[in-house]
């Protein structure tokens, strides 16, 4: 043993053999999607086909949100510039923070820690709640995942929701992110609704993800929507324009359904 030899527990590499997590690659494809696959690379075993469907349910959600994200803006931006899809790709990827993206993390640290507290020192649910929102409130601290910059309604949310409740991810934190809107839009006046981030961090803690790959779960699922905007702004726009934030228009298909 060299003193630079380290290990890793994921990918076993052979000649003419290729293992994730125990599986020979070859055996896999055809047989799981991708978002089993990727859910095996992170977690170290296969997924039943619930938690199969709710990784491709939670991945397909967030595949895009238009031409305005800061990560799209900053993707397109560097595409304009004349640099290579990947490094307008790495500069998208690098905007994924703290407040665009970073909801996921958030709610789910902010969930766990509640349910936690309630669980440990026996409290009152609801009450807990309320504590917990009187508190953010009065610290005038932002709560990750209540309401969207464009959307009253977040139509992704339901769906999601929908989803958890029929393949048995909907416990004890999607009751509280459910409970923490309720009770801050009684407190404010106001008809915040729960986004798509933190819905989806709420069922990654039904899930058992660490919180470490929370925002990692954004990034996979957007990645191919950044990858669209720039071949789009490759192949149809000029070298160099001048990119409004807002003001452009839709022309591809009209509303259609599956």
């Amino acid at each position: 043993m060299g003193e630079l030899q380290w290990k890793t527990g994921i990918t076993k590499i052979e000649p003419n053999k290729i293992m994730v997590r125990g599986y020979p690659i070859n055996d896999l494809m055809g047989k799981i999607t991708f978002s089993q696959a990727i859910y095996l690379i992170l977690k170290g075993e296969l997924p039943d086909d619930k938690v199969g469907k709710m990784m491709d349910i939670i991945l397909t959600a967030s595949i895009d949100h238009g031409a305005t994200p800061p990560s799209t803006l900053a993707a397109i931006t560097s595409a304009a510039t004349g640099a290579p899809m990947n490094a307008s790709l790495a500069a998208g990827i690098l905007t994924i923070n703290k407040y665009h993206g970073g909801a996921v993390e958030g709610m789910m640290k902010l969930l766990i820690d509640l349910v936690e507290k309630i669980e440990k020192e026996n409290l009152n649910f609801e009450d807990a709640v309320l504590d917990f929102v009187k508190d953010k409130k009065e610290k005038h601290e932002r709560i990750p995942g209540i309401g969207h910059r464009y959307h009253t309604n977040d139509p992704r949310t339901d769906k999601l929701f929908q989803y958890a409740e029929e393949l048995g991810f909907s416990g004890k934190h999607v009751k509280a992110l459910k409970s923490i809107q309720k009770k801050f839009n009684e407190i404010s006046g106001k008809n915040l609704p729960i986004n798509v981030d933190g819905a989806i961090g709420a069922v990654l803690c039904e899930m058992g993800f660490p919180t470490a790959l929370g925002n990692m779960f954004f990034i996979m699922a957007r990645v191919p929507g950044m990858i669209a905007h720039i071949y789009e702004e490759q192949t149809t726009q000029k070298p160099n324009r001048k990119i409004h934030p807002t003001d452009h228009i839709y022309i591809g298909p009209e509303e259609r359904h599956l």
